[in-house]
């Protein structure tokens, strides 16, 4: 699959409760570096010709506004949670603008998860101004959203499965603490990964910082970002200050151009 030149920009980087946390002062909530404001976890994707967004969480409007992104051509989903799906009603907007349904692409559960909470945009009665959406149904088959080849990839949150994507020689997972051996070959090779690091102690569904390193440096990945950071892992100069050379802590509105 040839892939064209590659914009990547980080939408949001943080946690579901996003960095600052309500009603924490510790030392990243209170900290005065924008690089430890993250908002939740997303990234836009474009190539010259398309644009296509990772998850549309809470933050999805305002992250929408912060970049001035006036085409989008579609919606990729990772998995069902409300801090990488609350923020699709406002896809309305580019509704209204292309004058077209937005694409959405999701797997059978979180298809699952959008007719029940957006019930009103895939009701029969149907009235001005809900968002109209084009849902396709995906699974482990690659695809195409207009020139950017996708390759989704099986992670595991838990119990939960998860889609990773790759992008030519980006490959992006969020929400992951496990990832079958079979899974891994799609990643290999790989100029660019984004982990998620949620924390330097384990954690029940999220891969540490530690484990991290660890996955990044036994897929050889020369360059790897982490993703999806909580309030608990540190601050952004500290704990890059303390990364391995070709690991680095991702933070909101970092672009990062790949090539083939």
């Amino acid at each position: 699959m040839i892939c064209p030149p590659l914009t990547i920009t980080f939408l949001g980087t943080g946690t579901s409760s996003g960095v600052p946390m309500i009603g924490c002062d510790c030392e990243v909530c209170t900290s005065p570096d924008k690089k430890d404001k993250r908002l939740r976890s997303s990234i836009l994707v474009s190539s010259a010709n398309t644009s296509l967004v990772v998850d549309t969480g809470p933050d999805f409007r305002y992250q929408m506004l912060r970049e001035k992104v006036r085409k989008l051509d579609a919606i990729l989903f990772t998995h069902p949670h409300k801090d990488h799906m609350a923020g699709l009603d406002d896809i309305r907007a580019y509704n209204f603008h292309h004058k077209k349904p937005m694409d959405i692409y999701a797997d059978s559960l979180t298809e699952e998860a959008l007719r029940r909470d957006f019930y009103y945009a895939f009701s029969d009665t149907r009235y001005p101004g809900i968002p109209e959406l084009n849902l396709h149904t995906i699974t482990l088959e690659p695809f195409w959203v207009g020139d950017i080849p996708v390759i989704p990839i099986l992670v595991w949150h838990l119990k939960m499965p998860v889609l990773g994507f790759r992008f030519g020689n980006f490959t992006y997972i969020t929400d992951a603490n496990r990832i079958d051996e079979g899974e891994k070959d799609k990643i290999r090779g790989s100029r660019v990964l984004v982990l998620n690091a949620l924390r330097k102690n384990k954690h029940i569904s999220h891969f540490s910082l530690g484990e991290a390193i660890d996955m990044a440096q036994e897929l050889k990945i020369p360059e790897a970002w982490f993703t999806h950071i909580s309030h608990q892992l540190g601050t952004h100069a500290l704990v890059q200050s303390e990364l391995p050379e070709g690991v680095n802590l991702a933070y909101d509105r970092l672009k990062l151009e790949i090539r083939e």
